[in-house]
């Protein structure tokens, strides 16, 4: 049985999810991030185990055969999967927080209908195009395709419990911060 409240938040490539989930849990010391796998390769300063954990697609397959994800997807060419173990072993003394797309955050809902959803949306689709762009690390066709998904997602928010708009990280932080402490707190 799970002591911690679940956190599942979604939101398109470039939203900033990154930055402002980790300052949720920096102020939080009963959240923990519950780490995803996935089949793309590491970018540059991430870490197994703390970011991802990286896996080929024949491991990746072998825990789906197992039921080792409690969700998991295709997104832009590689699987990602949440973990049950690790998650589960978490949740027995902390909250969690989990990033994945809305497939996955409507799969952990059907397990855990206790999950709470949250959306992160652009400020607007220009501002969301405007930070795949500057991040200079995405080609044009990944950017095309990335935006592609964004309208899809954006039009999953009202499945939510909360949207929440990352105009500034801090605030959008602090929103998150909120919410949290009123599930948990």
């Amino acid at each position: 049985m799970s002591k911690g409240n679940l956190f599942v938040v979604s939101g398109a490539s470039g939203v900033g999810k990154s930055t402002v989930l980790k300052q949720v849990i920096d102020e939080r010391e009963d959240l923990k991030f519950s780490v995803s796998a996935t089949t793309r390769p590491p970018r540059p300063g991430e870490e197994h185990g703390v970011n991802y954990f990286f896996m080929n697609r024949d491991q990746f397959r072998e825990l789906i055969q197992r039921g080792e994800f409690m969700e998991y997807d295709a997104h832009m060419d590689n699987l990602y999967g949440t973990p049950r173990g690790q998650l589960e072993e978490k949740l027995r003394n902390y909250n969690v927080i989990l990033d994945v797309e809305p497939n996955g955050a409507f799969a952990v809902r059907a397990e855990r209908p206790d999950a709470t959803l949250i959306f992160v949306a652009p400020p607007s689709m220009e501002e969301l195009e405007h930070r795949l762009r500057s991040r200079g690390d995405t080609d044009e066709a990944q950017i095309q395709l990335r935006l592609k998904r964004a309208i899809w997602e954006m039009s999953q928010r009202f499945q939510y419990d909360y949207i929440v708009i990352n105009d500034k990280a801090d605030a959008c932080a602090d929103e998150i911060l909120h919410i949290i402490a009123e599930k948990a707190d």
